[in-house]
């Protein structure tokens, strides 16, 4: 239900709330362009992205196989390099009230990605 309804209203915002981004990365076995409305956080030299929904989501298991992704964060598209998936049960990285719904639902992964800053 997520991907039909909710995702394609979300769609249209995410890119330029804060706590939001637009992931857009490329099908593993379809090759396909997609995009996606994550939880996003700048964190140092990079972004975080909250796997809400689980370490084996598709778009997360697609940027780690790819190695690198483009991100819509506040109306700006930003490439991103070296996806490594992290752990965090207490998800302190976020804002204090993200990191209570993180706790409160399970999400202790995340995925870290890297400004490509060449």
């Amino acid at each position: 239900m997520n991907r039909v309804g909710l995702n394609r209203v979300v769609r249209l915002v995410a890119g330029y709330l804060p706590g939001f981004a637009l992931v857009h990365h490329t099908g593993r076995r379809s090759g396909r362009d997609y995009t996606t409305p994550v939880n996003a956080f700048r964190i140092g030299n990079g972004y975080r992205f909250a796997l809400t929904y689980g370490r084996e989501s598709d778009w997360a298991r697609n940027v780690l196989a790819a190695g690198e992704c483009d991100v819509t964060v506040r109306g700006r598209r930003i490439h991103l390099v070296d996806p490594r998936l992290e752990t965090d049960r207490s998800a302190r990285w976020a804002p204090a009230p993200v990191a209570a719904v993180l706790r409160r639902i399970g999400a202790e992964n995340y995925l870290q990605c890297r400004l490509d800053l060449q």
